[in-house]
């Protein structure tokens, strides 16, 4: 039964070759779905129209010695370590990175877990310097990122937690609530500069218009400016015009 290993998911895969580019394993995994053999649940669902559940594999096969077996840390053949790390329940093998399997969110991360703590509002593993200091939203991950449209829960992607308290991949503004993601002050400063050296035309020099500020949800009424309007309450130029311009009565 090992040559069909060969001919599966891992067809491409010399006898020996240890990994993929997700994870560093000595086996492969045997899809409850199909019966084939891929190295990792992403390169299996990479190839294939449907999902493997992690939860269900029961047989690995080892890349040394292609013996296929119940799922283990170590070859019961030839002593192949299949992984430095190993979780029974998540079936996941992978070099030590400090992963622990959190019960909570139900699939494995990584640590070391003593850095972090578990939410269960928000139902997610955090760092520890974010307890007590976050906006928690209910089941805040169990959705894909707005950005990349990836599955933020079990994604193998830092997922950054926003003051606004959703979680995104990557961006600067977070665009399911429009909140800026990160510190702006000092991008700020520099489009104050900007703007100070970026004269508008005369005929827009005394136009106003009334804006909303995303970051503070405050409102007022500025200058207009093509580079930007900033908010007379918090300084953001994370701002909406919420209203038509206009132009003061002594210039009309």
């Amino acid at each position: 039964m090992a040559a069909t290993a060969r001919e599966d998911g891992a067809g491409g895969q010399e006898r020996g070759q240890r990994g993929c580019e997700h994870y560093d394993r000595g086996c492969l995994l045997k899809a409850p779905c199909c019966d084939k053999l891929y190295t990792c649940r992403l390169c299996h669902d990479n190839n294939e129209d449907h999902q493997l559940d992690r939860f269900k594999v029961k047989e690995v096969q080892c890349i040394n010695c292609e013996k296929i077996q119940h799922a283990q840390q170590t070859c019961e053949e030839c002593s192949t370590l299949f992984g430095e790390y190993y979780c029974d329940i998540c079936h996941l093998f992978d070099k030590d990175k400090k992963q622990y399997h959190c019960e909570n969110c139900g699939i494995c991360r990584i640590g070391p877990k003593e850095d972090f703590f578990h939410c269960l509002k928000c139902n997610l593993c955090l760092a520890m310097n974010l307890q007590g200091r976050h906006k928690c939203i209910e089941n805040v991950s169990r959705q894909n990122c707005p950005i990349c449209l990836e599955d933020i829960h079990t994604s193998r992607v830092v997922a950054h937690v926003l003051p606004c308290g959703h979680l995104l991949h990557r961006g600067y503004r977070c665009p399911l609530c429009m909140h800026s993601a990160l510190d702006m002050t000092r991008y700020w400063r520099q489009l104050d500069d900007e703007v100070a050296q970026t004269p508008m035309p005369s005929e827009y020099q005394n136009m106003t218009v009334d804006i909303l500020c995303n970051d503070c949800n405050g409102r007022s009424t500025v200058q207009f400016h093509i580079l930007g309007m900033k908010c007379k309450i918090c300084e953001s130029y994370n701002t909406a015009q919420a209203g038509g311009r206009r132009i003061s009565l002594d210039q009309q």
